[in-house]
């Protein structure tokens, strides 16, 4: 399914991004950690797919265990004693709850930057950063596709290499370790090549020289602004919360959160709100699009 977030103007796309990466990070009430790993979940496999549920399930979820299992043997913090490690350090209830969280904190973040890549593309960055900060925009927007395009390119050289015998999976130890040099010889010539030819290509198009105009297909409209104003009203309601106190958590020296309340509560909602906001949109567009092709 495509995705209709993405067709909104990028000013919308960035301003939602930003605040709820951020919110992911600052969060650490159990439930905020469970909203955001959720909506995040969800949204990368709505945006990539198959690609994004072997992603999680081969890279996020052994991170988040992983993240979750060292937590404990570095830090002894709480009340809570379970027991004591062979080094004579406590373990307890709250350390491993707070690596948990951590873990879930980090594992989200990490999904919510997969789909801010899916959705901001180079050219919606550059669109915003580009009169502003032409020289960062480039190269933040080089490192953002520089991944993809080092894996595609990798696979060609790799594949290349096979056929004349010379890949990493041939000859002996010595031999393969030769190949694999080669190759990332070959990969670091072909980096810095492309390098030097974006920048003389950027170069003699003008970018970043005063004056210089730009052809872009955006235009921000009443569908924009509209969407717009909800994250900002959303956003800013979630923000009063967590000044209020509504989301509190604590997990040193014991775990301890505020008392649930309506209010509270509403925080909480608000705050799955604004993580759901693509997913509805889509499901919106989604709705309307089988009710067009119905009526036809």
């Amino acid at each position: 399914m495509k995705d209709a977030f993405s067709g909104y103007h990028p000013v919308v796309n960035f301003a939602y991004f930003a605040l709820v990466i951020a919110f992911s990070m600052v969060f650490m009430h159990p439930v905020c950690l469970a909203i955001s790993l959720l909506f995040s979940f969800v949204y990368s496999i709505s945006l990539n797919g198959r690609r994004a549920i072997r992603f999680n399930l081969l890279y996020m979820l052994p991170m988040l265990v992983t993240t979750a299992l060292i937590n404990p043997a570095f830090n002894h913090e709480g009340a809570t004693i379970l027991g004591y490690l062979r080094s004579g350090n406590p373990l307890t209830l709250e350390s491993i709850v707070y690596g948990i969280a951590a873990a879930t904190m980090f594992v989200s973040v990490i999904c919510w930057f997969s789909c801010y890549n899916a959705v901001m593309t180079s050219d919606k960055f550059i669109y915003l950063f580009g009169r502003v900060i032409p020289a960062l925009s480039l190269v933040l927007s080089m490192v953002l596709r520089f991944v993809p395009r080092f894996k595609a390119q990798l696979a060609v050289v790799s594949a290349a290499q096979r056929c004349v015998g010379r890949d990493i999976s041939n000859g002996s130890l010595l031999a393969r370790a030769k190949h694999g040099i080669r190759i990332l010889s070959i990969m670091t010539t072909w980096m810095l090549e492309n390098a030097v030819e974006t920048a003389a290509s950027m170069r003699s198009r003008g970018y970043g020289l005063k004056g210089r105009t730009a052809f872009s297909l955006f235009r921000f409209d009443r569908r924009d602004g509209s969407a717009l104003i909800g994250i900002g009203l959303i956003g800013g309601y979630v923000w009063f919360g967590a000044n209020a106190k509504a989301m509190y958590y604590r997990y040193f020296p014991s775990m301890k959160g505020v008392e649930s309340s309506a209010y509270s509560m509403s925080v909480f909602l608000a705050y799955a709100a604004l993580c759901a906001i693509p997913l509805v949109i889509n499901i919106r567009e989604e709705l309307r699009w089988k009710h067009s092709q119905s009526s036809v």
